[in-house]
């Protein structure tokens, strides 16, 4: 009786758990930065898909966008809405689809463009544009042909657009551009200024 007073049973020491919780902790914490990983992905291939970025390059678009600007382009624009004139898109170069422009939608689908007297006129019907650089000195006429897009550069008379290479196939667009946000001093939205349609 006194022996087993004297020596009680042993119990395991407290340290032999130590080694198990600290694998655990590790792998909850590297479960933990997977999660993480595999979610930023998923946001980045979400966001891939809804919008692209373009970086602004020549003074085409002056004074309505900047050389050297930062982008945002809404890829599901024309997806859920029709393009409207005035709108600024972004598109594949129709003579090298590996180059993005941007530039204004001015004819839609069966349009008749005429550019003469320093104006532009949208099946007979004059546009009053407020948001270019001055008017243009060049003189073309095109029918838009369906499922393309007449577009010129907001500075009209330094811009590689509709009026010397003619329209952009729909196909080619890849959305509509709505978000500066860079540099930081032009963050700002894409201002989409219809012009003014003045009947003859």
């Amino acid at each position: 009786m006194d022996n087993d007073l004297e020596n009680p049973p042993l119990e395991p020491a407290p340290e032999q758990a130590a080694p198990v919780e600290g694998k655990n902790r590790f792998f909850h914490s590297l479960l933990d930065i997977v999660e993480t990983l595999v979610f930023s992905l998923l946001l980045f291939a979400g966001i891939n898909t809804l919008t692209a970025r373009i970086r602004v390059d020549g003074m085409s678009m002056e004074p309505t966008l900047h050389s050297g600007e930062f982008v945002i382009v809404n890829r599901l624009a024309y997806r859920l809405g029709k393009p409207q004139i005035g709108d600024i898109i972004v598109f594949r170069f129709p003579r090298n689809p590996e180059q993005e422009y941007i530039k204004r939608v001015i004819g839609l689908p069966g349009d008749q463009v005429v550019i003469a007297n320093n104006q532009v006129k949208v099946n007979g019907k004059l546009l009053k544009e407020p948001y270019i650089a001055a008017r243009p000195k060049y003189e073309t006429t095109l029918t838009v042909p369906e499922d393309s897009l007449f577009v010129l550069g907001d500075n009209r008379n330094n811009s590689s657009d509709s009026h010397t290479w003619g329209p952009v196939p729909f196909p080619n667009v890849v959305g509509k551009a709505v978000i500066v946000y860079w540099p930081p001093r032009e963050w700002g939205i894409v201002g989409h200024t219809p012009p003014d349609i003045i009947s003859p």
